[in-house]
């Protein structure tokens, strides 16, 4: 059996649950375009974009960018060297797996500290991010305001550490995707003609105590939600398509008109 390529890391907000609205939305004939170009600036763990390469062949190649630079590094290093990746997952795995939970713990923060050092090559750094994704508390990826990883230990009886299958998958994938690290403007100059921009940014939350956006040390905050808001009107404008996901403020409070006045040109 075919294993299929799917999220390598879990990741707060990914957008599993979104598939069936988000392919409900695609443009009309989706699936007999040809030669289309998928961008995808916000990519996170990538639920949507493995979902959409294996649903939708038709798309010929893939934009996809991250503010974030372990998880970018991470996608060209299963890329480019999925094998290198896989033994020293492995290696850590038969290391960590048989210790008792305090042991455990120690070698948690040991490889914590290791990765904050952010001098190692990208096997390294790879393989540390996916063992610290895997082992940490909720899976969460959090970063304090010097960007140094700072998730507590996380029990778990099994983690499965070294997933070398989907790993190999998603190397197969991800061989026609372009991968960039920085600001989600800079993937307009990828655009084509027939371009269509996927968007997940981070959620503008519904109350201060539901936020949740400390993916990099940079905050996305409203004035980030607005420049969003304009370079959509602009790749709108240039003649591309685009589906957006953010939280839905109207369902707390009615009369918060913040998205409606962002987008009110989308038909």
């Amino acid at each position: 059996m075919t294993i299929k390529a799917k999220p390598f890391v879990k990741w707060v907000g990914g957008k599993t649950q979104l598939i069936k609205s988000i392919e409900d939305f695609l443009p009309k004939n989706f699936h007999k375009r040809k030669n289309i170009t998928y961008i995808e600036p916000f990519v996170g763990g990538g639920a949507i974009l493995f979902w959409i390469l294996q649903q939708y062949p038709n798309i010929e190649k893939a934009v996809i960018n991250d503010i974030n630079p372990d998880l970018t590094t991470a996608y060209l290093t299963i890329k480019e060297k999925p094998s290198e990746l896989v033994e020293e997952l492995m290696n850590i795995q038969n290391e960590y797996l048989p210790l008792n939970e305090e042991k455990r713990k120690e070698y948690y923060l040991d490889k914590r500290e290791r990765f904050n050092i952010k001098e190692l090559n990208e096997v390294e750094n790879t393989s540390l991010f996916i063992f610290l994704n895997r082992t940490c508390f909720n899976g969460l990826y959090r970063v304090n305001s010097k960007g140094k990883f700072n998730v507590p230990f996380g029990r778990y009886a099994n983690p499965k550490i070294c997933d070398y299958e989907t790993i190999f998958a998603d190397s197969r994938l991800l061989q026609k995707v372009e991968i960039l690290t920085g600001d989600f403007e800079k993937t307009l100059q990828y655009a084509e003609i027939n371009s269509f921009f996927y968007f997940n940014p981070p959620y503008k939350p519904l109350s201060e105590t539901s936020s949740f956006n400390s993916y990099s040390k940079e905050d996305f905050n409203d004035s980030e939600q607005v420049r969003l808001g304009n370079f959509c009107k602009k790749i709108d404008l240039l003649g591309h398509e685009f589906i957006l996901s953010n939280s839905d403020l109207k369902g707390k409070n009615p009369d918060d008109e913040f998205f409606d006045d962002l987008y009110n040109y989308v038909a």
